[in-house]
C-alpha cells in the first residue's frame, strides 16, 4: 500500500488526531484489570493465570513492532493501521468466543496473540510519519499521540465496568462486552486509517521545516546500525526497567487498591477501583504529553532522571506509608503512572536525538522489546508475589511489599544505565540519508516530500 502524500494545503494537525483514533483504540490494554475480577470468579482463575492475556499482549506488542517496524516504514502508516484494526478487533472477536464457550486459552489467543499484534503495529504506526510532520517539537509531536494509548483507559475502564454491571458478570456477560468492544473499536479505528498522510514536497508553510524529511540533519543511524551501539542497549534497559515498575501496578490496579484498603474503615468498592483505574490511565496519558514536552525543554536525559529517580522515591512513600492514606496511596500511584506514561511518549524523541529521523520507525520498533520482557516482568512480580504472601496467610498491603522493594531496585538500575548514555559516535552514521546502510531503510524517503 503505497503511503498517501499529503495535498498542498493539507494541514500537520490533522496528523495527532489520526495517530489518537487508533491509540485510543489500542489503549484499552491498560484496562484489564476490569476483567480481571470478573474471570477470575466465571473461570475459577488465579489472579497469575487472569494476567495471562494482558502478559501475551504486551510480549506481542513488542514482538510485533520490532519485526514489523520495517514493514511499516516501508508501506506507510495507513497499511500500519489498516492491520492494526483487524488484527486488535478480531483479538476481541476471539476472546468473546473463549469467554462464551469457557474456553480460556481462547481469550489468551484471541487478546493476548492476535490482539497483541494490533497493539504493537498500532502503536509503531504513527511515530515516524509524526516525527517527519513536526520535527521542530518531535517531543510534543509523539506525545500528543501516545498519549492516546495512556488514555484508552480513561474510556475502556468506565464503560467496561458499565457493562459488565448491565450484562452481568458471568461468562455470558464478558463475551458480550468483548463483542463491543470488537466492533467499536474497528469503527473508532478506520478515521485514522482514512485521516492518515505522510509530509510532500508541497506541505503547507507551517510545516515547510519538514524539508528534513528529504534532507534530514544531524546524526543519522540506519536500523541495523542502532542496535549494535551501547546507547541502544542502554535506553532499552531504561524503558524495559521504567516498564516493569509501572505496569506492576497497572496491571493489577483494581484489586491492589481493594487489598491495601480491604481492612479500613471504608472500604473501596468494585466502581470506585474502577474509578482507580480510570485515574491511573488519565495520569499515563497526561504524563505522556506533559513530561514528553517537558524534554523538548529539559533534555531527554534530565527528563529520564525524574522518572527514574523520583519513581523510585513514589514507590518508597507507597511501602512505608500507603495503607494509612488513601491520598497518598492515590497520589504516589498517579506519580508514578504519570512517569511511565512519559518514558513511552519520550522514548521515540530520545532516538530521534540519538540515532536522527532516518529509520527512526525501525529502531523504535526494536526498542519496543523492551516492552515486551516488562510486560511479563512487571505483573509477574507483582502477581508472584502477592499470591505467595496470600498462600502464606497475609493479606491487604502485606501482599505487595516485596514486590515494590523490588521495583525501586530496577528502577536504581534504571537511573544508572540512563547516566551511561552518550552520543552516538560517527562511525555508526550512515553516510547520506538517501544511502541506506541495510534493507531496512525508510521507503517514505523515496515518496514524494
Amino acid at each position: 500500500m503505497r503511503p498517501p502524500v499529503a495535498p498542498p494545503g493539507w494541514s500537520r494537525w490533522l496528523v495527532p488526531p489520526a495517530a489518537l483514533s487508533v491509540h485510543l483504540s489500542i489503549g484499552q490494554a491498560y484496562a484489564w484489570s476490569v476483567f480481571k475480577p470478573p474471570l477470575e470468579s466465571a473461570l475459577n482463575l488465579s489472579g497469575t493465570q487472569s494476567a495471562l492475556p494482558f502478559q501475551l499482549g504486551i510480549v506481542m506488542l513488542g514482538l510485533s513492532a520490532a519485526f514489523g517496524g520495517t514493514l511499516v516504514e516501508r508501506n506507510g502508516p495507513r497499511w500500519a493501521m489498516s492491520v492494526a484494526l483487524v488484527c486488535f478487533s478480531s483479538g476481541f472477536l476471539l476472546s468473546a468466543l473463549g469467554a462464551a464457550t469457557e474456553q480460556y486459552w481462547l481469550i489468551v489467543l484471541g487478546y493476548g496473540f492476535v490482539g497483541g499484534i494490533g497493539l504493537g503495529i498500532g502503536y509503531i504506526s504513527p511515530v515516524s510519519t509524526l516525527i517527519k510532520w513536526f520535527p521542530d517539537r518531535p517531543g510534543m509531536a509523539t506525545g500528543i499521540a501516545i498519549m492516546g494509548f495512556g488514555g484508552g483507559a480513561l474510556i475502556a475502564s468506565p464503560w467496561s465496568a458499565q457493562m459488565l454491571d448491565s450484562f452481568g458478570s458471568d461468562s455470558d456477560g464478558i463475551a458480550l462486552a468483548f463483542l463491543v468492544h470488537g466492533l467499536v473499536y474497528a469503527v473508532f479505528m478506520t478515521l485514522g486509517v482514512v485521516l492518515i498522510r505522510v509530509p510532500g514536497k508541497k506541505s503547507p508553510p507551517e510545516a515547510r521545516e519538514t524539508a528534513q524529511t528529504v534532507t534530514p540533519t544531524g546524526p543519522q543511524v540506519s536500523a541495523k546500525q542502532a542496535i549494535r551501539t551501547p546507547q541502544f542497549w542502554c535506553l532499552w534497559l531504561v524503558l524495559c526497567l521504567n516498564v516493569t515498575a509501572g505496569i506492576g501496578i497497572l496491571e493489577k490496579a483494581a484489586p491492589m487498591i481493594t487489598d491495601f484498603f480491604k481492612d479500613s474503615s471504608t472500604p473501596v468498592t468494585a466502581s470506585a477501583a474502577a474509578g482507580f483505574v480510570a485515574l491511573l490511565s488519565a495520569a499515563n496519558m497526561a504524563g505522556r504529553i506533559g513530561w514528553s514536552s517537558t524534554s523538548d525543554l529539559i533534555g531527554r536525559k534530565n527528563v529520564y532522571r525524574l522518572y527514574l529517580g523520583v519513581g523510585a522515591l513514589m514507590y518508597l512513600l507507597i511501602a512505608l506509608y500507603g495503607d494509612a492514606s488513601k491520598p497518598l496511596f492515590v497520589i504516589c500511584a498517579l506519580v508514578i503512572l504519570s512517569f511511565y506514561g512519559g518514558g513511552f511518549a519520550t522514548a521515540p524523541a530520545y532516538l530521534k536525538d540519538l540515532f536522527g529521523t532516518y529509520q527512526v520507525g525501525a529502531i523504535h520498533g526494536r526498542l519496543l522489546t523492551a516492552w515486551s520482557l516488562a510486560g511479563v516482568l512487571g505483573p509477574l512480580i507483582v502477581n508472584w508475589v502477592s499470591d505467595s504472601q496470600e498462600s502464606a496467610g497475609k493479606h491487604g498491603s502485606s501482599l505487595y511489599g516485596l514486590s515494590f522493594i523490588i521495583m525501586i531496585g530496577l528502577l536504581v538500575v534504571g537511573f544508572v544505565a540512563n547516566e551511561l548514555i552518550r552520543p552516538v559516535h560517527a562511525r555508526h552514521h550512515v553516510p547520506t540519508p538517501r544511502e541506506p546502510a541495510d534493507d531496512t531503510a525508510d521507503r517514505d524517503h523515496q515518496q514524494p516530500a
